[in-house]
């Protein structure tokens, strides 16, 4: 069956780490025909050191992201064709700041924040971001489950740290929607029921700044 179309050309599916954004946005990208945009997290050689001794090593981990998200990015977003076909990605280029922000000391931070805006002047906002929000011991759950060996000893403390600073960003955010979604009662890979009602989600439109949904009341409302 032919999907509607989708009114956000270029949308953005983030979450925490574990939270299922890399999932959602390969399904969405394939129903809806659009361009994908993954991550390419696994090519960073810092990052298993990160996770070992994160004081030593934040500054690599968080420059490599950096340069290898704009470098991707740069890429990708420069075709205005892509626009025309719609773009999905898992990730919005100011996630870099979010986690520098949590793991960097305080003089790495101005330094980072400097070369951060010097790089992303040019990067087009998303038309929509869908937040992707599961508490923390969801998250650890899901990174289990995984199984990426220098996963494995995250401490819940960084997560809530790291879900603290996307909930700070999106108070302060009024150029484009953001669309917070509390998925702790849906398994969209599982249940096709509970992945039509995010694609039903994502064919509103919304207003720009921060609109919270739970799955819950979504599981309701499609009653």
């Amino acid at each position: 069956m032919q999907e509607r179309s989708i009114p956000h050309p270029f949308i953005v599916i983030e979450g925490n780490i574990g939270a299922g954004k890399t999932t959602l946005s390969t399904m969405l990208a394939r129903d809806f025909d659009r361009r994908l945009i993954l991550e390419e997290f696994s090519d960073n050689p810092f990052l298993p050191y990160f996770y070992e001794n994160p004081d030593r090593h934040a500054f690599p981990v968080e420059l490599f992201f950096m340069t290898e998200r704009h470098k991707q990015l740069q890429a990708e977003l420069s075709q205005p064709q892509l626009f025309e076909q719609g773009i999905i990605a898992d990730y919005i280029f100011l996630k870099t700041l979010l986690f520098a922000r949590n793991n960097l000391s305080a003089e790495e931070f101005r330094l980072f924040q400097r070369l951060f805006h010097i790089l992303s002047n040019n990067f087009p906002k998303p038309d929509l971001l869908l937040y992707l929000h599961l508490p923390v011991e969801g998250l650890l759950k899901n990174i289990r489950k995984r199984g990426r060996d220098y996963e494995q000893k995250m401490a819940p403390n960084y997560l809530q740290q790291i879900q603290q600073a996307y909930f700070d960003y999106f108070r302060t955010e009024t150029d484009i929607p953001i669309v917070v979604l509390d998925v702790q009662e849906l398994d969209f890979v599982q249940h096709p029921a509970h992945y039509q009602l995010i694609k039903d989600m994502l064919q509103k439109e919304y207003l720009p700044g921060m609109h919270q949904l739970q799955a819950a009341d979504l599981l309701v409302d499609s009653q």
